[in-house]
């Protein structure tokens, strides 16, 4: 019994790794979501293999008065992910990475001036749809957990969309 689960397993493994990707060499466009207020990020990926890529993402924020406390709030901080991508059908495909980075936040509150950096360990997991024309759309779901300095109680996450101009 325990051999036909595992030939089972083995052969939908391999039929889905069999399904032809169409993941483009290059895509850089933008990831609209709202991770702790960071809002927009630039977003790059590179494909690292037929069914693999690597994800860069540069966020930052710049905001006066937020929450109505007082705070001048700047940062700026950087995501690389790892991420695997399988085909769902014709342009649809899903996708789930791991990864992690690193931020710098700076705020003043009422005269008193706070700076901070921070690191963090993220995941992310999503769909995606690749047009006949050179465009990307994306949705995606990203949990990250940080050390000293990262939010209140060092978790953060968001949903987000992205445009990508493939080339």
């Amino acid at each position: 019994m325990k051999k036909i689960i595992l030939s089972a397993v083995m052969l939908i493994g391999l039929a889905f790794s069999a399904q032809a990707q169409d993941i483009s060499k290059n895509a850089l466009g933008l990831r609209f979501g709202d991770n702790g207020g960071f809002g927009g990020e630039l977003s790059y990926q590179r494909a690292l293999s037929q069914n693999n890529r690597l994800e860069l993402d540069l966020g930052w924020r710049n905001r006066s008065n937020f929450n109505n406390n007082g705070y001048d709030d700047n940062a700026i901080k950087l995501a690389a992910l790892y991420q695997w991508v399988w085909n769902i059908d014709g342009g649809f495909n899903w996708y789930a990475g791991v990864g992690g980075g690193v931020g710098s936040y700076n705020y003043d509150n009422n005269g008193n001036s706070y700076n901070d950096t921070f690191v963090f360990a993220a995941g992310d997991i999503g769909i995606e749809y690749n047009f006949d024309i050179p465009l990307l759309i994306s949705l995606d779901f990203r949990p990250e957990i940080g050390g000293n300095g990262y939010y209140k109680n060092n978790y953060g996450s968001d949903v987000a969309l992205a445009l990508r101009y493939q080339f």
